[in-house]
């Protein structure tokens, strides 16, 4: 399979050699697309001599420079026939081009040109990779489909410490291996995701909610639907826009959400429960506005335990993953749930910690099974939603060797 590395204008650049190197020992054929920018830190020979093929370095034609293209359209050529895009390093300013489609060079017009998936590992300055504008480049990126492989925390070249060192080869060959392997991993898979928090009313116009956004399990619709799958979206009030190829069921309150599970539930093979339900509701809905006059008690009582009847109601062959958001004691509360509820695993999420879970971009969180804790360091949930599908599918595969015997 072809692979096109795209090396953009950073100090990390020269890494971008044993990277190459890296996916040739994948048995992959390794092109490499170079900005100006680039060039100044290392030579296209470099890259030539690794791959054997020409470096592409602009997108005009010129005698005096072999690296070039013989034609000005053949970006058109190299776009649809590589099967995926890896830019590594990823600078502040590869990705505000790429996130609002500036295409003043050949990578640049490549990445709008291709229809192959996109890997990008940003490497910068610590707060270039904090900025607003960054984020926001970020997750317009996300949002289209494109894969972030986040930067490692460190000692950076400017001298400073903190996030923005590029990623380890590793993980970025394993983040292409992925793309190139999963595109179709969930096909004849039927997926249900449930997602957001639900709300339980007071009174017409107040009701006891969560923080929970909804972005997580709208990452993991996306995922699943680009890996083939069949997805259908139960989806509690969210600000979010439904990702693409995905059967949404509007719902509000988690007697709702209950039932639309539940309804469904005979179509589906996998399940992940990532919405954050409201545990409690309020025994009386006061049918006017309540008036503020002082103290006021509210008698609460549970709401259904969706996850539990999921379980109890499973036909065989059916994964079932729950989510716990925990605040302290994560792993131990967490275990207590696997073991409680009788999924196959739970995702667990310590939300007391800054800058991820709840209405962030990011998370981290720990996959558990009876047998195993996968710890899941600070990434885009994303990125995220695609491991957490791989540890899914890995569940998967000990049962389809069972039922091929």
């Amino acid at each position: 399979m072809k692979v096109t590395v795209g090396v953009s204008g950073g100090v990390a650049a020269y890494k971008a050699a044993e990277l190459v190197r890296s996916l040739q020992r994948q048995a992959l054929d390794v092109h490499v697309v170079m900005t100006e920018a680039a060039q100044q830190f290392v030579q296209p020979l470099t890259f030539a001599s690794l791959t054997g093929h020409k470096v592409i370095t602009s997108l005009w034609a010129g005698d005096s420079d072999e690296s070039n293209l013989d034609s000005a359209i053949e970006h058109i050529d190299a776009a649809q026939t590589t099967d995926a895009l890896v830019v590594a390093p990823a600078t502040a300013n590869i990705l505000a081009k790429f996130a609002h489609g500036i295409a003043d060079d050949f990578l640049t017009t490549m990445y709008l040109a291709t229809t192959a998936p996109v890997i990008v590992a940003p490497a910068m300055n610590v707060n270039m990779w904090n900025h607003p504008a960054t984020r926001a480049n970020l997750s317009l990126l996300e949002e289209r489909g494109v894969r972030i492989v986040s930067p490692e925390s460190g000692y950076l070249a400017c001298g400073m410490i903190g996030s923005g060192r590029l990623a380890e080869n590793d993980a970025i060959v394993q983040a292409v291996l992925d793309i190139l392997n999963h595109r179709n991993d969930l096909a004849g898979e039927t997926v249900m995701i449930t997602a957001g928090g639900t709300r339980e009313a007071l009174d017409p116009v107040r009701f006891l909610g969560n923080r929970s956004s909804g972005k997580m399990g709208y990452a993991l619709a996306d995922a699943a639907a680009k890996r083939g799958a069949k997805v259908i979206l139960i989806t509690a009030p969210t600000a979010l826009r439904a990702p693409a190829n995905c059967d949404v069921v509007p719902v509000v309150t988690t007697e709702e959400m209950r039932d639309a599970v539940l309804g469904r539930l005979a179509e589906a093979t996998i399940v992940i429960k990532a919405a954050a339900v409201a545990d409690y509701r309020p025994v009386m809905q006061a049918e006017q506005k309540l008036k503020r006059s002082g103290p006021l008690t509210i008698e609460l009582q549970p709401t259904e335990d969706i996850l539990a009847e999921v379980v109890r109601c499973r036909h065989e062959g059916m994964l079932v993953i729950g989510f716990a958001a925990e605040t302290e004691n994560a792993l131990v509360h967490g275990r207590d749930k696997l073991l409680r509820k009788g999924a196959d695993a739970i995702v667990l999420n310590d939300v007391s910690r800054p800058g991820v879970g709840f209405d962030s971009d990011r998370n981290a969180v720990t996959f558990l099974t009876q047998q195993t804790a996968i710890d899941f360091p600070e990434m885009s949930k994303r990125e995220l939603a695609d491991r957490i599908l791989e540890e899914v599918m890995a569940l998967r595969r000990p049962q389809k060797v069972v039922a091929e015997r």
